[in-house]
């Protein structure tokens, strides 16, 4: 028969309470996870510098290529100029690239000519402006598509995407994928003399 040890007799193991073995280990578990993602943050931030400074790089040399005469037929191989200069930091990006042309650097971005005869700023039905991209509708951004002709100002745009390095920037509150946009604006070279066109339409 197996007799109870009494409460008076049992000795508190108070070695227990000065034994500092695997407190390390312990203290490594708390603070290795913020430690990690600290370091992943650090990391993915300067790799998205990198990158970015890299398509910084690329789109001023592919913008000079595009102000030459001829350029305007050759403007998907100064696209993949880009990507081959890209991709070799980031194999994976996905890519997107706008031009525009405009009459001079400072129409850049803004809205084509109207009469606003009731001052509220939006061409309304009746009131004419001047269709300068010509595509038969008033644009609050006057721009035309495409590389444009001699002397014109060409917004020269490009979209990255990418995946982050490090899949766990959910944990931190970002998306997986991270989005670099960055544009030039330069002028083609004087390889003719354009001809203006000036169209004037009314709002409908």
């Amino acid at each position: 028969m197996i007799r109870p040890v009494r409460p008076d007799r049992l000795t508190p193991p108070t070695h227990l309470i000065h034994d500092e073995r695997g407190v390390t280990a312990v203290e490594f578990a708390l603070v290795a996870p913020v430690l990690l993602l600290l370091l992943m943050g650090v990391y993915d931030l300067s790799y998205q510098l990198y990158v970015n400074s890299v398509l910084n790089g690329a789109i001023q040399h592919a913008g000079r290529n595009s102000t030459i005469e001829g350029a305007a037929g050759a403007t998907t191989a100064i696209d993949n100029s880009i990507k081959n200069v890209v991709k070799q930091v980031v194999p994976g990006a996905n890519f997107t690239f706008s031009r525009k042309s405009y009459s001079s650097f400072t129409n850049v971005g803004r809205p084509e000519d109207f009469v606003d005869v009731n001052t509220n700023g939006t061409c309304d039905s009746g009131e004419s402006y001047t269709d300068t991209n010509l595509n038969l509708t008033w644009d609050a951004d006057r721009g035309k598509s495409g590389q444009g002709g001699a002397r014109d100002a060409v917004l020269y745009e490009v979209t990255v995407v990418y995946d982050r390095p490090f899949p766990m920037a959910s944990l931190a509150g970002f998306t997986n994928t991270v989005t670099l946009k960055t544009e030039t604006v330069l002028r083609n070279q004087p390889y003719n003399i354009p001809m203006g066109v000036v169209t004037t339409r009314t709002c409908s």
